[in-house]
């Protein structure tokens, strides 16, 4: 084991669409960033984590200890090291964590990329000193992490706070007429199809609305609405109507004592003032609404939070040592 403390501590946030590497100081202060598009092909993704690992490396002209790498990865892994991933299909039935060992040779931590991404805004971030926190995650695809009194929530798979896969209310499907979608984790109507960006996409389309690309919807939409346009209108209240129900659950499974936004469509500024009252007729009357705010650290939260995990992994085992 090596026992000096390194000079640098990596975080890498490993999402659907776009993975990026953050080089971070004890402290936490990013010395080096780079982000690639994610490959959706198993060993292509092992040699994009590779190259971005010993990239960094070279960037900082690292001697010495290696530093450690946390990873935060959708999904969750069961007790063998297999993932399960639906948003990065490639890796679901594959071991990901001993692979990048034997090619990296250092300390590596595995935690939930929205786990991660909670984890950083509890700490210096939107939710500092907050007592509970749940960081919401609305990007490819929909998650979250559930933080108290500064530590992660993680349950016993690790699969605390993944409500993109609680199923939508069946009386908002008949409410709306919206179709059944079905869901990269086997299932159909899981939340994350109708909340995400992809979902924003789907009910644009169950609208009526042209094709476009998840990421260059929400930008447009949101243009459209300052403008007026009906369609844009119509989206984005339906789209609020499902996440206000959404969210009026999570306050009643875990009452936290704010909601951080993450992922893409953190982004969109109707969110923030929107969300509130879309929220109220879902709760139990007289229960309040927490803070809703945008993310202190913007897209790079998660990976500022894969490296404080990776700084706590290592000074924990110091510690036990």
């Amino acid at each position: 084991m090596h026992m000096h403390t390194p000079d640098y501590w990596y975080g890498i946030d490993l999402g659907g669409t776009k993975m990026e590497l953050v080089a971070c100081d004890a402290a936490l202060t990013v010395h080096h960033r780079q982000r690639i598009p994610t490959p959706h092909d198993y060993h292509s993704l092992v040699a994009a984590l590779t190259a971005l690992v010993r990239d960094a490396d070279a960037a900082l002209g690292v001697q010495g200890v290696p530093p450690p790498v946390g990873i935060g990865v959708p999904g969750i892994v069961d007790a063998a090291g297999r993932h399960l991933c639906a948003n990065i299909a490639c890796l679901t039935g594959r071991v990901l964590l001993p692979v990048l060992h034997q090619l990296l040779d250092r300390a590596i931590t595995l935690g939930n990329d929205c786990q991660c991404f909670a984890l950083s805004e509890a700490h210096g971030g939107a939710g500092a000193g907050a007592d509970s926190l749940f960081g919401l995650i609305i990007g490819t695809g929909a998650g979250a992490g559930y933080v108290v009194d500064g530590r992660l929530v993680r349950g016993r798979h690790g699969a605390a706070g993944e409500w993109g896969h609680w199923p939508l209310d069946p009386h908002l499907l008949r409410r709306h007429e919206l179709p059944l979608l079905p869901c990269a984790c086997g299932r159909a109507a899981c939340l994350e199809r109708y909340v995400s960006g992809t979902g924003l996409r789907d009910l644009h389309a169950h609208l009526g609305g042209a094709g476009h690309s998840a990421e260059q919807l929400a930008a447009q939409l949101a243009a459209q609405l300052t403008a007026g346009d009906a369609l844009a209108a119509r989206v984005f209240d339906l789209h609020l109507d499902l996440l206000g129900a959404a969210l009026a659950h999570i306050i009643l499974a875990y009452d936290p004592h704010v909601v951080v936004l993450g992922g893409g469509l953190s982004q969109l500024p109707h969110l923030y003032t929107g969300l509130p009252a879309a929220i109220v007729p879902h709760l139990i009357p007289g229960l309040g609404v927490p803070p809703i705010l945008p993310p202190a650290f913007g897209d790079a939260g998660g990976a500022r939070g894969a490296a404080l995990l990776a700084r706590q992994a290592f000074t924990n085992s110091t510690q036990e040592s």
